[in-house]
């Protein structure tokens, strides 16, 4: 049991969650700079708007607001008849006009929901808003020339459409937190209004963690934890935080409200600064911009442009398809592994969907993962190899050598088979003869067997498949072996 499970044995965890994820536009929220800013020089992505630089005027990016209204619809939240703009004024060097262009009471979408898998079933936290606003600069800290400690300021970012996206503080464990945060990047992704990529900055977590007795309804005193850069740092950094504070709550100490950095390295949270409320911000209407009136038309627009969302889909593969919740989950975690086992049951049907996740969730994504770079299959040579090895044409070790020439070439995959030779003896009468050899040729292993070692039977299987170089009907070379075995074991009896 972990410390933060001990201690939730006496105190309840609530725990809600803020994520900014940057917007897949090709321009910024309220300039025409490029977004596409990833490895340019320093300031090169810049213009008077972005830059705040006096007389300089906002001009709404529609693509940006129809992402939010597309994740307000797929989140079921509601969108408002008219919204606005308001200035969330603070100072830091990473502000170029010393106030954010956000919205504060209007948000673009607001009551939603989101259900995701957890370790004790289905869950569901309710979205309080999904609001739009501009991404900061990225602040560089290094040391010059001299050795003396430097801040750089990067305006390229400055100005990137962002989204927050806000939940009610339902979640209660660290494992719900990191679940709702894959959930929604799933979700982003699905619906094209953000690549989510944590590594790059394009999403990012934090989250509002208190304790309070249980059995209690107060919430206690809430601290704010940044700097989680991956699914993971969201979990470890939620666990220790609910280990911190349940330590210092029995110790009869304070809590104060604060904002605390994770370090990954030492595996704890920091204090940053005391924490800001909106009073702080002295947020008031942007008067550089007019209020947006969305067109009732526009938001069914939005939402029958919707696809087919993670969570429906992941649940049609289970009770249409009839796919393990395991495989639905792989499938639809994973946009190419979804993408192929589609395109492979639309090429060739009579497969069904088993064979094909096995192989997809198997095999292509065994040969993604280990490949450097993008893995190309074609969906009808795939469902050609699946098939092969469903009709006993070729063993499975055989399909898997032949996807991954496919996978290296673009060769088909039944030109492979001929040019290598390839096809499964399923004859019972080859497949004993090889067996017959092996264990004229292993009497060690045999004798193993007589003494009761059982694992001598899976040594003598790999060696009558490496003698038939793979191509023995793997199920009949076992039976065949254990059945010689036995029969041997009976005439010494």
């Amino acid at each position: 049991m972990t410390a933060a499970v001990a201690v939730l044995d006496r105190y309840e965890a609530v725990i809600g969650i803020e994520v900014h994820c940057q917007l897949r536009t090709a321009s910024k929220m309220f300039c025409g700079c490029s977004t596409d800013y990833e490895g340019a020089p320093p300031n090169t992505h810049v213009c008077p708007v972005c830059l705040g630089l006096p007389g300089a005027l906002p001009t709404i990016n529609r693509r940006a607001v129809e992402h939010v209204l597309t994740t307000g619809a797929a989140i079921d939240a509601g969108a408002p008849a008219a919204t606005r703009w308001d200035r969330k004024n603070y100072f830091y060097p990473d502000l170029p006009k010393g106030y954010q262009i956000s919205q504060y009471d209007l948000p673009l979408a607001s009551l939603g929901r989101l259900t995701f898998d957890t370790s004790d079933g289905p869950f569901t936290v309710a979205i309080t808003r999904a609001h739009l606003e501009e991404d900061t600069a990225k602040l560089v800290h290094g040391t010059d020339a001299t050795g003396g400690k430097v801040s750089l300021v990067d305006f390229n970012r400055s100005g990137v459409p962002l989204m927050e996206i806000v939940t009610e503080p339902d979640i209660r464990t660290a494992e719900q937190a990191r679940r709702y945060a894959e959930e929604l990047q799933l979700l982003l992704r699905s619906i094209g209004a953000s690549d989510a990529d944590m590594e790059h900055g394009q999403l990012r977590v934090e989250a509002n963690v208190s304790l309070r007795p249980r059995g209690t309804e107060p919430f206690g005193t809430r601290v704010e934890v940044k700097n989680m850069n991956s699914f993971r740092a969201v979990e470890r950094a939620i666990e220790f935080e609910i280990e911190r504070q349940g330590a210092r709550l029995d110790a009869g100490e304070t809590l104060i409200l604060e904002t605390r950095g994770w370090s990954d390295d030492r595996g704890a949270t920091y204090r940053m600064r005391a924490k800001e409320t909106s009073d702080d911000y002295r947020y008031f209407p942007e008067p550089d911009l007019p209020p947006l009136h969305l067109d009732a038309a526009w938001l069914v627009q939005v939402r029958a442009g919707l696809p087919e969302l993670p969570g429906a889909r992941r649940e049609r593969y289970r009770d249409v398809l009839g796919l393990t919740p395991y495989d639905a989950a792989v499938l639809v975690a994973d946009p190419d592994a979804t993408a192929l086992f589609e395109a492979t049951l639309a090429a060739v049907p009579a497969l069904g969907p088993k064979p094909v996740a096995n192989w997809v969730t198997g095999e292509y994504l065994r040969l993604r993962n280990a490949s450097a770079g993008r893995v190309t299959v074609s969906a009808a040579e795939l469902g050609a190899i699946v098939g092969a090895v469903a009709a006993g044409s070729i063993t499975r070790a055989q399909g898997r050598e032949v996807l991954e020439m496919h996978a290296a070439s673009g060769e088909a995959a039944g030109d492979i088979i001929a040019a290598r030779g390839f096809r499964q003896i399923s004859d019972s009468g080859a497949v004993a003869a090889a067996v017959e050899d092996v264990l004229a040729a292993n009497p060690a292993a045999v004798a193993d067997y007589r003494a009761g070692k059982a694992q001598a039977v899976g040594f003598l299987v790999g060696q009558v498949m490496k003698a038939t170089r793979g191509q023995a009907n793997a199920e009949l070379v076992g039976a065949a072996v254990r059945d010689r075995l036995e029969s041997e074991r009976e005439g010494e009896g």
